[in-house]
């Protein structure tokens, strides 16, 4: 929402704070106590939680039954199967064990992925605000009990069944009970058995501000008993995972063709079919690339959990693969560049200038005044800043005008609206007494309904405009009386005389000209929009860093274009003030026809369709609407432009790991596949069984779903250009470089095993080779990391390795676990292996330590030819 609209708005702010225990403006408490917090918890007990049966999350034989159907699992099945019927009950039994092992781990793994997305839910959960013992608070949706009082103001999702208690133009959606489009307005004085008395779960509040009490909770509701379920949060079909599950598909199916051809040549040529049918299942476990769903799922998950811990909800999967594309930051200004921190600095009564920046001033009876009447037409338990601001500097200065207000009584507020940026209130003290208006809002607006000579309004404007040069937030103060009983259908009907001008200030966030840095670094535009004056919109911006030399571009001006002029001005104009919500969408698809990425952020009601249409839509967690929250992708919950660039480079840094593992998995199955085809059609014995290649997977699992999804972000990952939204994770460039790489450690392998039965009996040379490809995969995990971005020196490329912990950890068990396999002669019998000489297996070591070195040195080359172009 705007900010001129946001600083005049009253019932709406109501959901503009995730806490608000402030005082009223006149000192006066809520007069509804609700229930104790002892009492809800008493009835969170013996009611239940306020939620419907949902799909929730899977259970853990659900999530075991879905591992078992894994093509992986059965073909270790199969394998096992046939060591039974060859007779080899040893080896039957380790792979048996290797499949529990395997299993536990994954399930393990898939509940890591539960209970980060359960963590999402809880915190993507419908926020209520309640009286409880007697101050309005704000707790998750599933904590209210029959007997709470809600706070309902407009864009809260009402979260129980309730009968008013009191209510101020209140307007409900009841769509998703009745079908009916239209809203319901609803009344505090009607039956509380009849509609127009009572709010139902899951409606939406479109209009207006209420109190209510619950009746009903959960599967109590009339939504619960008609059977409908409440939106959870659900793993969306990301373009990300359609490329992987085509390529799943793609290797899957070309896996059964070999699979099916080793069977056969294996057979025909040794005439061997149980031979044959084992390796071709060795063949196509070494083919499946099960990692790449496991890697997608834990990663996204995860990340999303990353995210939320900088204080950025994930509510909807894409966005993590979006949000680091971002090339347009387009952002609020209040509470998101500024600290939303509001206090009165200037009060110019036209004829005196009062500024209280720097010391209390004493105000005149002409500011005292200006100063009134702005109190008069804020609300009185005002959570605004601005209004809350207005109200601290009333009590400091000018407590009598509070005292007199609280005598009053509010006959009619007549709301702002896009084309009226100004609240009117219309008091009165006694029935026989003359009403009094008052009036603030936007200069311009103001200075209409008090129909001011052109000469005067010119001179005006000069003034305002040197305000908002200031950085100043300016809002212009009348006032008038009507003494006929009828109040007008708008505030044109009234007679006003202006007063003043009323200067607040909002100060920019230290940390703004530093991120603002940061974003320019990454080649991400940033473009602030707010409703206050064009003035101090510059101001602001100027303090920010925001380049500012393509001017400012206001609301009425972005209306009056044409979807192509405006996309042409859009191109160089970062400044949008005066603007509504509804001219959001405006620019929004302007950016989009640019060919831009749009991250816009918004808070309010009518910010839904501008956030839908973004690329990334960002609600505010903390001044937000439900509404914006549900319609957004990502929300903030600490409202700061500081935490939506974390957002931006943690997304790179998720897609960024994405790729590393993509990167890995390739290359690490094609000498694993390789050695299998290559033994079969060379004539060598087999160089690999079920049982290697599952332990071969107890090295690549760990590294993908864990070590690589935790590697830290790079120094430089926000140092380069966005990628281009259409880029493909498997790009021909990261296909080549791991089909190179996996090309290089298969003809380390073939060489190893070649050379070693010509010089060692089988089982040596087995387990000399298997070392090999051990000492591959290991490679291969860490020269997959950075590839595209290798560091300059050797001390920078140790620091990155060194980043990981995960990476050495899993290095040292494989290295370890390998020496088992080959030195414990138990062990050793169920791999086929016999002790090599030492000599060769430090031959093996040296040269596995060379390849890495010599690939860190091609992808060094390639990396500064890459960027030399």
């Amino acid at each position: 929402m705007f900010d001129s609209r946001a600083a005049l708005l009253i019932h709406r702010k109501a959901a503009a704070k995730l806490s608000m225990t402030q005082p009223s403006t006149d000192g006066t408490s809520s007069l509804l106590k609700g229930l104790t917090a002892s009492e809800a918890g008493a009835k969170l007990v013996t009611e239940g939680a306020n939620e419907l049966p949902g799909s929730g999350a899977r259970s853990l034989p659900a999530i075991a039954r879905e591992v078992l159907a894994e093509p992986m699992f059965l073909l270790l099945l199969a394998a096992a199967a046939i060591y039974i019927i060859l007779g080899e009950a040893r080896e039957a039994i380790a792979l048996s064990a290797s499949i529990v092992v395997v299993i536990v781990i994954t399930i393990l793994q898939e509940r890591r992925t539960e209970h980060a997305l359960a963590r999402l839910r809880d915190l993507s959960d419908p926020q209520a605000r309640v009286i409880r013992d007697g101050v309005q608070i704000r707790i998750p949706s599933r904590e209210v009990v029959v007997g709470d009082v809600l706070v309902v103001s407009e864009g809260d999702r009402i979260v129980a069944d309730a009968v008013l208690l009191s209510a101020t133009a209140l307007s409900v959606d009841e769509s998703i009970l009745t079908g009916e489009s239209l809203p319901v307005d609803k009344n505090a004085q009607a039956e509380v058995s009849t509609d127009a008395g009572r709010i139902y779960s899951g409606s939406l509040a479109v209009r207006g501000f209420a109190t209510a009490r619950v009746i009903a909770t959960g599967a109590r509701t009339e939504i619960g008993k008609i059977g409908h379920a409440l939106i959870s949060l659900h793993q969306e079909v990301t373009p990300l995972f359609m490329e992987v599950r085509r390529i799943v598909r793609l290797v899957a199916g070309a896996g059964l063709l070999l699979c099916t051809a080793i069977a056969v040549f294996y057979a025909l040529s040794r005439h061997d079919w149980l031979g044959g049918v084992l390796a071709g299942i060795t063949v196509a476990m070494s083919v499946l690339p099960e990692e790449f769903p496991v890697v997608l799922t834990v990663f996204l998950a995860m990340g999303a959990w990353r995210i939320s811990r900088q204080g950025v909800l994930t509510r909807r999967m894409p966005a993590i693969e979006t949000i680091g594309s971002a090339t347009v930051l387009a952002v609020d200004k209040t509470g998101t560049l500024t600290e939303n921190r509001m206090r009165v600095a200037v009060i110019d009564s036209l004829t005196t200038h009062h500024d209280l920046r720097h010391q209390e001033a004493s105000l005149d009876e002409l500011a005292r005044s200006v100063l009134a009447t702005a109190l008069a037409a804020s609300e009185r338990d005002a959570f605004d800043p601005m209004e809350h601001a207005i109200g601290e500097s009333a009590a400091a200065v000018a407590p009598e005008a509070v005292q007199r207000l609280s005598m009053m009584q509010l006959r009619r507020e007549y709301d702002l609206t896009p084309e009226l940026l100004a609240v009117t209130h219309v008091w009165q003290g006694g029935s026989r007494m003359p009403c009094e208006v008052a009036v603030k809002g936007a200069p311009e607006t103001v200075f209409n309904l008090c129909r001011l000579e052109e000469e005067q309004r010119q001179l005006l404007h000069q003034r305002v405009s040197r305000y908002a040069a200031e950085g100043l937030r300016v809002l212009a103060v009348a006032k008038g009386e009507h003494v006929e009983s009828d109040l007008p259908d708008s505030p044109h009907g009234f007679t006003l005389t202006l007063l003043g001008l009323i200067c607040l200030a909002d100060p920019l966030r230290a940390d703004i000209p530093a991120n603002l840095e940061v974003c320019t670094r990454a080649g991400i535009r940033v473009v602030m929009i707010t409703g206050d004056h064009a003035g101090t919109a510059l101001a602001i911006a100027n303090q920010a860093g925001i380049d500012t030399t393509g001017g400012v571009l206001t609301g009425a001006e972005v209306t009056a274009l044409s979807a192509q002029e405006l996309a042409i001005k859009t191109q160089s104009i970062n400044v949008y003030a005066r603007m509504v919500p509804e001219q959001k969408l405006l620019l929004v698809q302007a950016f989009k026809a640019n060919g831009e990425v749009v991250v816009m952020t918004g808070d309010g009601v009518n910010d839904a369709p501008a956030l839908k249409a973004a690329h990334v839509g960002v609600a505010m967690g903390g001044r937000g609407t439900e509404v914006a929250r549900e319609a957004a992708s990502l929300v903030l919950l600490n409202d700061d432009f500081a935490s939506l660039v974390g957002a931006v480079r943690l997304g790179r840094r998720i897609y960024e790991n994405i790729r590393h593992a993509m990167s890995f998995i390739i290359a690490v199955h094609i000498p694993i596949a390789g050695m299998g085809l290559v033994s079969t059609f060379a004539g060598w014995p087999l160089l690999l069984y079920p049982l290697h290649v599952m332990f071969l997977e107890f090295v690549i699992d760990p590294a993908c779903s864990l070590a690589f999804e935790a590697d830290p972000e790079s120094a430089m990952i926000m140092s380069r250009k966005p990628r281009a939204a259409d880029a493909k994770l498997f790009s021909s460039r990261i296909v080549l470089r791991s089909v190179f790489r996996g090309c290089v450690m298969l003809t380390y392998n073939i060489a190893v095993y070649g050379i070693a039965l010509k010089v060692f009996p089988e089982d040596q040379a087995r387990a000399l080779a298997f070392m090999a490809m051990g000492m591959g995969s290991i490679v291969l995990i860490f020269i997959s990391r950075r590839y595209d971005e290798l560091p300059a020196n050797v001390t920078e490329g140790m620091s990155g390795m060194q980043a990981n912990a995960l990476h050495w950890w899993i290095a040292g068990l494989a290295s370890v676990a390998m020496c088992i396999t080959v030195y414990v002669p138990a062990i050793a019998g169920m791999f086929y292996f016999d002790v090599p000489p030492f000599f060769a297996v430090a031959t093996v070591v040296l040269t596995g330590m060379l390849l890495s070195g010599l690939s860190r040195v091609h992808g060094r080359l390639s990396w500064r030819g890459h960027h030399a172009m």
